[in-house]
């Protein structure tokens, strides 16, 4: 199956997340370990779906979410910020979802300048990723 760039941008709007997770970590120096993921999540009988936007974007994995449910994840820095950032900063999203993005990719400049390594950085991306994927801008 091969995706058409404002195919993906349609349906990553619909049914994709730009998500950041801040977790307790005891062995990194803030106490914080700073996760961006980028995810689509599908029935599993639309799984080749999934196949296709990992194809497509020439990254990430697909595996069993829970239950009936399959997901499309991207986890790797680099291919956050090599892949998936580009394309959408060159296909624009079209919904608030935007929004969730343009935070998405401060938080991981911010990681780039080593701003999470930090705990004035961490509380800074908690401020932000908390205004990620509430439905309304705060």
């Amino acid at each position: 199956m091969r995706l058409e760039a404002q195919w993906v941008v349609g349906f990553v709007d619909g049914e994709g997340c730009f998500f950041v997770g801040i977790n307790p970590h005891p062995e990194i120096s803030t106490g914080y370990q700073v996760l961006p993921e980028f995810t689509v999540v599908r029935h599993k009988r639309d799984v080749q779906l999934l196949h296709a936007l990992k194809a497509f974007f020439g990254c990430g994995v697909v595996r069993k979410n829970r239950d009936d449910r399959m997901a499309y994840r991207v986890r790797g820095i680099s291919h956050l910020n090599e892949k998936i950032v580009p394309f959408f900063e060159q296909h624009p999203l079209k919904t608030k979802k935007r929004l969730d993005f343009i935070k998405f990719r401060r938080i991981l400049l911010m990681m780039q300048r080593g701003e999470h390594l930090s705990k004035e950085g961490i509380e800074k991306i908690r401020e932000l990723a908390s205004r990620m994927n509430t439905g309304r801008e705060r």
